[in-house]
C-alpha cells in the first residue's frame, strides 16, 4: 500500500486528504488573521504580485483551486467582469465557506464549488487561467493535479503555483528557526492548536523546490515554465502555459 508525506509524519495515500482536511476545518475560521501574523502582511504583496502576472482580462474564465478565503478570486472577479467567469474552489467545506462569505459581504458573487483538484469537474480547454495560491504542497498527488490544471486551460492559457519554496540559503536556519518553532507558539496562542501550524511549516520542507517543480510542472505536458522567486524564495510563483 502506497505511504506519502503528511508533514514530516508518513501516511498511507487514503489516509493524508483526510488529515489536511482536519487541518484546515481547525484554522478556517482565523486564517487571515493567522496568515498576516506569520507573514507579516506579506502574503498580500505576493498575491498581488500573482494577480499582475495572471493579466486578467474582461471576458476571461478563471479557475482558482484551493481559492481558501478568496483573495485572487475577489481580483480576478473585478478584472474579468460581468462578461467574465470566475470559479472559487476548495476542496476543504470550512474554508470554501469562509471565503464565499467573504466575497457576499463585498457584494461579489461568483460561483463556488466544493472540489479535489486531482479531478476537477470542468472540460477540457476551458479556463484561460487557473490558479492555485498556498494549495499545491497539501495535494496527495500533485503530478495528477498538475496534469489536470493543464487539461482544463485553452491553448495559449496558464496554469500559475504561488506556493512557499526554498529560501535563500543564508537565511535557511533562521527561517528553520522561525517556521518550525515560532509558527506552532503563535498558532496555539491565536487558535489554540499548534499542531496545524506544525504540519504547515513542515510540509513546507517537503514540497519541491523551485527546479523541481519546474519538471514537474514539465513533466504534466505545460510549456515555458518559469518562476520567480519572492521574499528570497520564501516563496515563489511558478508560470507554465499550453500550447
Amino acid at each position: 500500500m502506497s505511504e506519502t508525506h503528511f508533514g514530516f509524519e508518513k501516511v498511507k495515500e487514503e489516509e493524508k486528504a483526510g488529515k489536511v482536511a482536519e487541518v484546515f476545518h481547525s484554522v478556517a475560521n482565523k486564517y487571515d488573521v493567522m496568515n498576516d501574523l506569520m507573514s507579516g502582511g506579506m502574503h498580500r504583496l505576493w498575491k498581488m504580485f500573482t494577480i499582475a502576472q495572471a493579466g486578467v482580462r474582461p471576458g476571461f474564465k478563471v479557475l482558482d483551486i484551493a481559492g481558501g478565503t478568496g483573495d485572487l478570486a475577489k481580483a480576478f472577479a473585478r478584472q474579468a467582469g460581468p462578461a467574465g467567469e470566475v470559479w472559487l474552489t476548495d476542496i476543504n467545506e470550512s474554508m470554501l465557506r469562509v471565503g464565499r462569505d467573504r466575497l457576499l459581504n463585498k457584494g461579489i458573487v461568483i460561483p463556488t464549488c466544493l472540489c479535489d483538484a486531482e479531478r476537477i469537474p470542468f472540460p477540457d480547454n476551458y479556463f484561460d487561467v487557473v490558479t492555485v495560491s498556498f494549495g499545491l504542497r497539501n495535494m496527495t498527488h500533485k503530478d495528477v493535479a498538475l496534469a489536470e490544471m493543464r487539461r482544463v486551460i485553452k491553448p495559449g492559457g496558464k496554469v500559475m503555483v504561488l506556493e512557499f519554496s526554498k529560501v535563500w540559503k543564508p537565511l535557511e536556519k533562521a527561517y528553520d528557526l522561525y517556521s518550525l518553532k515560532f509558527l506552532p507558539w503563535l498558532g496555539q496562542r491565536v487558535v489554540q492548536d499548534s499542531d496545524s501550524y506544525r504540519y504547515l511549516a513542515e510540509s513546507i520542507r517537503m514540497h519541491p523546490d523551485q527546479v523541481s517543480l519546474v519538471r514537474l510542472m514539465e513533466h504534466a505536458g505545460l510549456d515555458n515554465v518559469e518562476y520567480f522567486n519572492l521574499t528570497a524564495g520564501v516563496v515563489a510563483l511558478h508560470v507554465g502555459r499550453k500550447y
